[in-house]
């Protein structure tokens, strides 16, 4: 298998539900990553490109009929270049990173662009065609989480537990204190606040204008002024005598991030610095009720494939879509805590679910290469019971 190498990835930021970027559509939010990392290779040909495959969780309303391909020719990529839409949910944008470098390795590509993108702001209501011909009432379904359209036979299996409720599983079997998560959700925007004071995102940020004229340059959702006392305040969302809140949760967002793979070839032909190496990216199941920590199989499948093991890690980037299921992977794991999320985390800066995979993985490289780590992880659980995982090293 070839060495495959990321030679550039960006983001943009990330809006908040209903927030700065919920009048931009998730194909404009991919077309402009997009754009932007063929522009920071002047010497890359667009026709070059051998593929975009691009992550998308909800495809129910803009990012509809292969938002890849969409995103690429709203680019301004030429009509040659080829797009397939990837959907592993949450994981859909490092899946698409996953499936770009498993193809760049193979020798079937050697410049492919990946990533993920979603608008949570902008998903559409639907409304299911009914059996009947004269149906009595018509029922409507939030595409933005959770649910919808579901077999009644994955009802009796499994009993289709929200994404909240399955938190609060993984908390309680886990022993995940409320205290925990709280503090976990407070480091997690003190360090995305110093983050960004010290301008530690700005490699990786790519400001989005929107309709109106007004560019957006800043994450949305980082809470400088939180507290533990503002925490403890909040009441359990999913469960009467529960743990989960709407502080220790992740938020719905929207936003873009994206990558841009080359093999070793093409990297030496274009004169382009590694940002790093592609090692190995691995998918696991779990019970749906415990998709939470679906990170843990499938970082231990990853670390097998590249040889490696937890202690090799320097840097690494869990997606918070709970405190609970980040704080239960990272113990279930071994990894030391002070490695995981050191600039902050999906709690403070959002979760645009298709993009989070993508997002968090430009995080780690850009870091990576701050800090001079030469092992990192990105993992992230998965709903309906999945974990995603990405091994990346630097030399």
């Amino acid at each position: 298998m070839r060495p495959v190498h990321f030679a550039a990835a960006r983001r943009t930021p990330i809006g908040k539900l209903r927030g700065a970027l919920s009048s931009v559509r998730p194909d404009d939010l991919a077309a402009g990553v997009i754009r932007q990392l063929v522009a920071e290779v002047p010497g890359l040909d667009p026709a070059r490109i051998d593929d975009v495959y691009w992550g998308a969780a909800n495809q129910a309303g803009e990012d509809n009929r292969n938002v890849a391909r969409m995103a690429a020719l709203l680019a301004g990529l030429p009509d040659s270049v080829p797009g397939a839409t990837v959907n592993r949910l949450c994981a859909s944008g490092l899946e698409a990173v996953t499936t770009a470098a498993r193809t760049v390795a193979a020798g079937e590509a050697d410049i492919v662009i990946a990533g993920g993108s979603e608008s949570m702001s902008r998903a559409p209501f639907v409304l299911p065609r009914p059996d009947e011909a004269l149906p009595q009432r018509i029922e409507t379904y939030d595409t933005r989480l959770g649910w919808r359209l579901v077999n009644p036979a994955m009802t009796e299996l499994h009993g289709l537990l929200s994404m909240g409720e399955t938190a609060e599983e993984v908390a309680g079997r886990y022993g995940i204190s409320r205290e925990r998560q709280d503090e976990f959700a407070l480091r997690s925007h003190r360090l995305a606040a110093a983050a960004r004071k010290n301008g530690h995102f700005d490699d990786e940020l790519l400001p989005v204008e929107r309709p109106d004229g007004i560019t957006v340059e800043q994450d949305e959702c980082v809470r400088e002024d939180t507290s533990l006392e503002k925490l403890s305040r909040l009441k359990p969302v999913f469960r009467r005598g529960g743990t989960v809140t709407a502080g220790n949760a992740s938020p719905m967002n929207d936003g873009a991030a994206g990558l841009l793979l080359v093999s070793e070839e093409a990297l030496n032909e274009l004169g382009l610095e590694s940002l790093g190496r592609y090692v190995a990216g691995a998918s696991a199941g779990v019970h749906p009720d415990v998709m939470g920590i679906g990170p843990v199989p499938a970082t231990r499948k990853a670390l097998a494939r590249a040889g490696w093991d937890i202690a090799d890690l320097q840097e690494a980037e869990f997606n918070e879509a709970f405190a609970a299921q980040a704080l239960a992977c990272v113990d279930a794991l071994g990894i030391d805590p002070d490695l995981v999320n050191p600039t902050g985390g999906a709690i403070a800066l959002g979760h645009p679910l298709g993009c989070s995979g993508a997002r968090i993985l430009t995080t780690l490289l850009h870091r990576m290469r701050r800090t001079g780590a030469e092992r990192g992880l990105a993992t992230m659980c998965v709903g309906v019971g999945q974990g995603s995982a990405v091994l990346v090293e630097r030399h």
